[in-house]
């Protein structure tokens, strides 16, 4: 019999089939629910890359309001060299000048050096943006918003994943159990049948049936392993440690759960907050967008002393200089400028125009997208809804089933041992019995599996672990 699986949510993505591994160690503690979602959501790799965006995000919005400190520039030059001076033009090549002397013009060249210094404060500090700085800021911040809603939103899907992959090896655990016990019944009947064939009292065909039914038992166990291990592996992926042969709790497994309503709203599901985020984030794009053309209000101010070895008196007829390094280097001028400027780049308006309208357009993409998500969450929800239903039904009736197969079986076998009845009649029994025995071990299960749809939909997901503990 096949595991009814968790249904795939088209945006949770909830299962993924994994690769089938071989595990030896046995695990002495049950490994309850809770502890495998508190162990997934603390080791797995996307989580903590989600939640390195988002700390890296945090730390540019620091960044943006650092940028409203002014500039500060603090020089020290220290030099060695001559003045010769020459009227003429000068242009650079390849955007940049040549070497550049103070001096006096002298009708031959010259090589009298000494040394010089220069020394400056330079600042320059925009003290007004006309909003463009807070549209910066506010933008930096809807970025930290939205990789905060996607941390949220990848947590939410884990855990989701975790629970899923949780229930489905329980089933495949149990689903192991009803084909060990199908397997001792087939042994039972072969036993039963060699015994009768053996004295002659049934056809030697009836034990060539038994054979046969002894494999197939046999080999319905192997599939049962083999996905046993599938979900074995899959869980052990999602919690990020090594494969191993989990002891489940079983505690909550036999009974439904108490409370199957929500009044939580889908706009609070972790996913459409994400995409909700997502808009406000390309909103604040394009504002910041809008305001960069704006000007901005500058105040500057510049200090430079300056010191040389030549002499104020220093001409071609005079050339009175010194070649002594503190001499030379020695603070013996100051200037200083200050103003104020605003500066706007014209052209801007047409370089932004366009992407504007683009941002525009992703944010009517980023609209289209959220509503998608939230009609198909909606739509799963009333799909939860009606499968918890059923699985309810399903709960009062297999009890039932697993009985009459029950009655039957032992009928058909005591029939059988009697030689009032054929082989086939027993075979019919046994099937009955163990389709109701595997419906009778998961119909519990499938409910709790159609309630975690429904906290998965709803974005609830407290409805799910908490009855759950």
């Amino acid at each position: 019999m096949r595991i009814n699986a968790f249904p795939a949510l088209a945006i949770i993505g909830l299962l993924l089939l994994g690769t089938q591994e071989n595990a030896t160690a046995q695990s002495t503690q049950p490994l309850t629910l809770s502890d495998a979602i508190n162990t997934g959501l603390k080791n797995y790799q996307s989580i903590q890359a989600k939640r390195s965006y988002l700390n890296a995000s945090t730390a540019l919005v620091q960044n943006t309001r650092n940028e409203y400190l002014p500039n500060v520039i603090a020089s020290v030059q220290q030099d060695f060299g001559n003045i010769n001076g020459q009227y003429g033009p000068l242009a650079a090549v390849g955007g940049i000048a040549g070497v550049s002397s103070s001096g006096p013009v002298s009708p031959n060249q010259n090589w009298n050096s000494s040394f010089g210094g220069l020394y400056f404060l330079n600042t320059n500090w925009e003290v007004y943006s006309f909003g463009r700085l807070k549209s910066k800021i506010n933008l930096a911040t809807a970025q930290v918003q939205r990789d905060s809603a996607d941390l949220m939103q990848e947590q939410f899907i884990q855990s989701v994943k975790i629970a899923g992959a949780y229930l489905n090896l329980l089933t495949a655990q149990r689903l192991l159990k009803t084909a060990e016990s199908n397997l001792d019944r087939a042994l039972y009947v072969k036993e039963v049948v060699t015994a009768r064939t053996r004295t002659g009292l049934n056809a030697g065909v009836d034990s060539s049936i038994a054979n046969s039914e002894v494999s197939r038992a046999r080999l319905a166990i192997i599939d049962a392993r083999n996905s046993e291990l599938q979900y074995r592996n899959l869980l052990a992926q999602l919690l990020n440690v090594p494969p191993t042969a989990f002891s489940l709790d079983t505690t909550y497994i036999n009974k439904a759960p108490v409370e199957l309503n929500t009044n939580v709203a889908i706009s609070q599901n972790p996913q459409v907050k994400f995409f909700q985020a997502r808009i406000n984030q390309s909103d604040y794009t394009a504002a910041y967008l809008k305001r960069s053309i704006l000007p901005g209000l500058n105040l500057f101010g510049i200090i430079q002393t300056k010191g040389s070895g030549f002499d104020y008196t220093y001409t071609p007829t005079n050339p009175k200089y010194s070649h002594d390094y503190f001499e030379g280097i020695k603070p013996t001028r100051t200037n200083y400028v200050a103003g104020v400027s605003i500066a706007w780049n014209i052209t801007s308006l047409a370089k932004i125009k366009n992407q504007v309208k683009a941002q525009q357009f992703l944010t009517e993409a980023y609209k289209n997208e959220y509503e998608l998500v939230t009609t198909q969450l909606q739509d799963q929800l009333v799909l939860a809804d009606q499968r918890i239903q059923n699985s309810l039904q399903s709960v009062q009736e297999v009890p039932v089933q697993f009985k009459a197969a029950s009655d039957a079986y032992l009928q058909k076998s005591v029939l059988y041992k009697n030689g009032l009845t054929n082989i086939v009649d027993v075979q019919q029994a046994q099937y009955a019995l163990n389709r109701a025995e595997a419906d009778l071990n998961v119909a519990y299960i499938n409910v709790w599996q159609s309630l975690l749809l429904k906290a998965a939909s709803a974005g609830d997901f407290d409805l799910f672990v908490k009855q759950v503990k």
